[in-house]
């Protein structure tokens, strides 16, 4: 018995036994796997949030840098612009929102 466990001891230190260990049921890695979970869906959240509001925030950034630079008439026509896209994703938005719950 203290021979096989010196063998498993010293074939973790291979990169090759570790993750024989691994696929054999060696639960040491098992807290970090939900970390990495974790971090996988923050990831997500963060691609739907650039995903949904990224024309608004472009749009946005656009009237600022036009603002400081005393083209008020193009910051103007471009917060136009971005109102008017987000009042047509939030009209898409809701439809979809209406449609799911029907």
């Amino acid at each position: 018995m203290r021979a096989s466990r010196s063998m498993i001891e010293r074939a973790k230190r291979s990169l090759f036994g570790r993750l024989v260990c691994k696929l054999a049921g060696d639960q040491k890695g098992a807290v970090m796997m939900e970390y990495v979970i974790v971090a996988v869906l923050i990831a997500a959240a963060c691609v739907v949030a650039v995903a949904m509001f990224g024309k608004t925030i472009v749009g946005m950034f656009n009237v600022a840098a036009k603002g400081a630079s005393t083209d008020h008439s193009g910051a103007k026509t471009e917060l136009d612009s971005t109102r008017e896209t987000q009042e047509g994703d939030a009209g898409k938005a809701s439809s979809y929102h209406d449609d799911m719950h029907k």
